[in-house]
């Protein structure tokens, strides 16, 4: 899958080790995805590069300017032009397990354009003409849109079909539907007992129908 990242900070994606370890690095290696950077900058016609201008109407902070985001994602569009463009902003709809299970299937072979935005957000034209889907990560505010386009790259790249060892691991996660979409039970491991504290007798008994239902009731 195809994730296009259109970022005023480049490097963010280009040199963080999170991309090239664990889950994340095996699936890069694999050609399972391909994260591809665009530095908006470089789309700019200002001389100076600038992205950025005062808010009409007044009051604090920045707005990300049209041109080099229209320039931006027309360019990405161009390269891949069936791939909806994502904006993660507190104003999207709050991301969720059900979405990062769409994302996954329904965009697997179109990939996906993210775009993150700065400072106190893009220029509303920009969404109005060239936005596809709004997604926010939860009702904060962070500095910039790369850690919340980070959460959906991990979270729909672990749902794509080889990218886990164990293909079942994802049915049996937090969220998933055999658990209800609720979050997953207490897990135990090696020694029996820690510091006084052991391991509920169920888990050891090697009844699994005693074990399933234990899970069961302890799903939150």
């Amino acid at each position: 899958m195809r994730f296009d990242v259109l970022t005023i900070f480049p490097s963010f994606f280009e040199e963080n080790p999170y991309f090239k370890y664990s889950i994340l690095g095996e699936a890069t290696k694999k050609g399972q995805i391909e994260v591809h950077t665009h530095d908006i900058r470089e789309y700019s016609e200002d001389k100076h590069k600038k992205v950025d201008d005062t808010p009409y109407g007044g009051g604090a902070g920045m707005v990300m300017t049209c041109q080099p985001l229209f320039a931006a994602i027309k360019s990405v569009k161009k390269e891949n032009p069936k791939a909806p463009v994502v904006f993660l902003t507190p104003q999207g709809e709050t991301w969720t397990q059900p979405h990062a299970e769409e994302f996954a299937t329904k965009h697997e072979q179109t990939g996906l354009i993210l775009l993150c935005g700065r400072y106190e957000g893009i220029d509303q034209r920009v969404r109005d003409a060239l936005v596809d889907i709004e997604i926010s990560i939860g009702d904060y505010v962070l500095t910039g849109g790369e850690l919340a386009v980070m959460t959906l790259i991990d979270s729909i790249t672990r749902l794509i079909p080889g990218v886990l060892g164990n293909e079942n691991s994802p049915e049996e996660d937090s969220f998933c539907v055999k658990f209800d979409r609720k979050k997953e039970y207490p897990h135990y491991t090696k020694p029996e007992e820690f510091q006084g504290i052991k391991v509920p007798d169920v888990l050891l008994s090697g009844h699994h129908a005693n074990i399933e239902a234990w899970r069961h009731d302890n799903l939150k």
